[in-house]
């Protein structure tokens, strides 16, 4: 994400949680389909058409019902939230998915994050939504911030700032609990800080899962560092 959207984020007052759940900020009151329309549009993070923002929220409906609903939840929100330009909606707010997303990248990039990165990228965006237009967002959020944390926690670990590496590890894992490489990454952690077991704990769990999820072992690699930890 460039510096332009980064400084556009920054000029807002009103803030869009996304990430564990819906949130905003300052609270206010919204019904029901006001907090659809706010989810929605932070979730596009740019301006969207009127009758697309209709079509992909009540589907289920002929074009101008949809539209009546749109314009019916938009009078509900308070002021200063959306605006309308021409035939657009824009959301004034910015979102922790934004943050999110940039402290994934530059993860991604080799940089050191601090803690609040990775507490920032240890959650999903909006669980339990099962809604279309949620879906595709919710699993390349999910992908990104599985990568940005393994990422982290190799580069956190080359830094020799264990706890923090230790901890975009074990976050990694809880997203993903089958991604070999990111139990490698928090073994390495375990034993940079000479936790054995801990290490093994991690191996073993992730061994069980792979054989009941997927009927196989974990990769021979992974297999001879564990056997040598046992020799030791």
């Amino acid at each position: 994400m460039d510096s332009k959207v980064t400084q556009k984020d920054a000029a807002y007052s009103n803030r869009v949680g996304l990430l564990g759940r819906l949130g905003v900020f300052p609270m206010v009151r919204l019904s029901l389909p006001g907090r659809r329309v706010v989810a929605y549009l932070a979730l596009r993070g740019e301006p969207v058409l009127r009758r697309a923002a209709a079509a992909e929220l009540w589907p289920e409906l002929c074009e101008e019902t949809g539209r009546a609903n749109l314009r019916r939840a938009l009078w509900t929100l308070p002021i200063g939230w959306v605006n309308s330009v021409a035939d657009e909606l824009v959301l004034q707010a910015s979102t922790d998915l934004a943050a999110a997303q940039r402290a994934a990248e530059r993860a991604i990039q080799g940089e050191k994050l601090e803690f609040t990165d990775i507490e920032l990228l240890s959650q999903d965006v909006l669980p339990g939504w099962c809604e279309e237009w949620v879906l595709p967002i919710q699993e390349r959020h999910r992908l990104l911030r599985v990568q940005a944390l393994e990422s982290a926690c190799r580069t956190l670990l080359a830094a020799a700032e264990f706890a923090l590496a230790t901890q975009a590890g074990a976050w990694a894992i809880a997203a993903e609990p089958l991604r070999e490489s990111a139990a490698e990454a928090l073994i390495d952690a375990h034993l940079a800080q000479r936790n054995r077991f801990e290490a093994m704990q991690c191996f073993r769990a992730l061994e069980k899962r792979l054989k009941l999820e997927l009927g196989v072992a974990p990769h021979p690699s992974l297999l001879r560092r564990v056997e040598s930890l046992c020799r030791s």
